[in-house]
Order: C-alpha cells, then structure tokens, then sequence
C-alpha cells in the first residue's frame, strides 16, 4: 500500500506545466516569457538582415542556421530532461561522443544501414546515462560531481578507442543517405504537388520529433507528472509513492539518448564520425532550456522555450559572425546580449507580479 499523499505533492502532480512562480494567478501574455523571446528573435533576425542582407540567403546562411539551431534544441532537451529532476549532466557532450564511437563502430565494422547505426547510438547513449543516474540514485553523490567524473573517464576513453580502430581519429565508413540528409532540405520532400520549404534542413524533423515526444512525455504522462514532481521535492514525491530513485535513472537515460541524437546530427551535419564530436555541447545545453524557463531547482521544464532560447543564441552567433565580429569580441556581446534578455525577463516577472497583486 503506498503512503499517503501530502497536500504538496498532491498539487505538483496535478499542475505539472505550472511554474511555481505563476501558480496561484494567470500570467498576462505580455509577461509571459516565450513571448519575450520570440519577440527577441524576430527583432534580432530583422536587426541582422538590415545590417547584412546576406543573413536572409537561403542556401548560406539559413539552411546551416536553421539545422544548428534543430541540433542545439535537442541537446537543450538533453539537459532539460535531468534540470526537470534538479540534476545536472556535465557529460552531455561526451555522452554524445560515446555515442557516436558505437554507431561508427556498427558503420565501420558491422557495415549497419544509417538509421540502424542511429538506433545503436541512441540505446549507447540511453545506457551511459542510465549508468550515472544508477550511480547518482545508489550513492547519493550530487550529479554534479557524478556526471563530471564521467565526462573525465569519456574524455580519456574515446581517444583511446579511436586509436585503436582508426588511423585518423574518425571513423571514414559513410552508410547510404548520410550525404542526403546532411545536404537535402524539406523541398526533397514532397507529398502529392506539396513541398517543404527548400531553406528548412531534413535534419530539423528530428528536432521536432524529440520535441514532441518529450512535450508529450511531461505533459501527457504519468512518468512524467512523476519526474517533475521528483525536481519539486524528493519528499514529497516518496510520501507519494514515487520510486524516486528509478526516476532519476529514468531521466539520465533520457537525457543521454536525446545527447547521443544531437550527436547524430552533429555527425551528419560535418560529413563525419570523430572523437572531438559534442565538445561544444556544454553551453548550449544550458542555455536554451533556461533561457526558455526551464528552472535549474527542477519541477518545472519548457519544451518551447528550449526552441526559442537556442533558436536566440543561434541567431545572436550568426548575426555576430556576419557582422565580421571576432571570436572574443563574440562572446563578449553574447553575454551582454543574453544578460539583457534575461534581465527583460526578470523585469517582466515583476511588473506582473505587482499587477496580480493590485487586481487582489
């Protein structure tokens, strides 16, 4: 018989989608913080295509741009898988990595089809995020601290496996449909006399699958209603019956398999299978999911917000990199440009917060 439900616990699981913060009152549409950031986005796109029209063309700047910001997505929903549970995965682009080690492997040495050796990859990177989140449940040890001593451990042992099979550190073995799907665009897919855009990447399509299958994880099921309730208080939810620790295994698995997807992507998109492949998956993978409203506490997760934060540090790069800003200097205004968004945000709070309290 499981124990009782407190009256905590009994109102997370039944407002899963609510943050903390907007429980208790309607957000105006003004604050809401998606709206925000769409507004940034189009704002920022026009800013950068008056400056440099080249921003708008298609083939050059469109078609990279819109298949980084699908791939930087789904490595935001990595991270955004173990934040809904207050953890952390500091492993998310080594995860990716070891991935992508198996599924050159299935290439190179098994000669497995593309979306068999994808389907390799991603149970690879399902199971070495299982096995942190086993470790982080079965010790207690911070997922800080667990998924950072695994990204040490992949960082010495990729190379080592590279070396071993290949001569180059990159596995050179490239299945069928890999050159197509790097270079194709949604126009290549036409039903009846209707055809995709020509500017929108045939890799975006994963983006938007892991979008709603994890959408409908958090806002459909019962596993999920479970793991935000695990981020919003691991009391609560044991007093609730919740096998806390199978959840938080549950997430970490999720999280290295959407980070193995990234992985997959990334590959596709440079032509090939190497060992530095998700070095630059840190930053983004936290960017986009708190930019989006994720919260770093646990229990409350955006999926769109994921989209557009990513979607708003893309479109800062590009346009930057444009406007023939260097590599420092990049940063630089990224930081600015991102702490004034985040501070918009934090204004917008604010002035609803005080408008609620004056309709009171």
């Amino acid at each position: 018989m499981s124990a009782p439900v407190s009256e905590t616990a009994t109102a997370a699981l039944q407002e899963p989608d609510q943050p903390p913060a907007q429980r208790g009152g309607k957000t105006p549409w003004w604050a809401n913080q998606r709206i925000g950031l769409l507004v940034l986005v189009v704002l920022l796109a026009t800013l950068f295509g008056v400056l440099r029209p080249a921003f708008f063309n298609q083939q050059l700047v469109v078609f990279p741009l819109l298949r980084d910001i699908a791939m930087f997505t789904v490595v935001g929903l990595a991270q955004l898988c173990v934040l809904s549970i207050g953890h952390m995965n500091l492993a998310v682009g080594r995860m990716a990595a070891f991935s992508m080690m198996i599924t050159g492997i299935s290439y190179d040495l098994w000669h497995f089809s593309l979306y068999a050796g994808l389907l390799v990859g991603l149970i690879a990177g399902a199971a070495i995020g299982a096995l942190a989140g086993w470790v982080i449940a079965r010790t207690g040890v911070n997922s800080f601290v667990v998924t950072l001593a695994l990204d040490f451990l992949l960082l010495g042992l990729i190379p080592l496996v590279y070396t071993g099979l290949t001569d180059n550190a990159a596995f050179v073995t490239k299945p069928d449909g890999m050159r197509e799907m790097r270079n194709y665009s949604l126009a290549d897919i036409c039903i009846g006399n209707v055809c995709g855009s020509p500017a929108v990447p045939q890799l975006a399509l994963f983006a938007v699958i892991a979008m709603v299958v994890v959408g409908w994880i958090y806002s459909r099921t019962k596993l999920g209603r479970e793991l935000l309730m695990t981020g919003t208080s691991v009391k609560a939810a044991e007093l609730s019956g919740i096998p806390t620790a199978r959840r938080v295994i549950t997430a970490h698995a999720m999280s290295g398999c959407l980070a193995a997807l990234a992985g997959f992507m990334l590959a596709v998109s440079t032509g090939s299978i190497k060992a530095t492949i998700g070095e630059e998956f840190m930053l983004p993978s936290f960017l986009g999911p708190i930019l989006g409203g994720t919260l770093l506490a646990g229990g409350f997760i955006s999926v769109w917000g994921t989209l557009l934060g990513t979607a708003l540090t893309s479109v800062i790069r590009k346009g930057l990199d444009l406007l023939g800003v260097g590599l420092e200097s990049l940063n630089i205004y990224l930081g600015l440009i991102l702490l004034v968004a985040l501070s918009t945000d934090r204004i917008r709070t604010v002035l609803s917060e005080r408008q609620e309290v004056r309709q009171r």
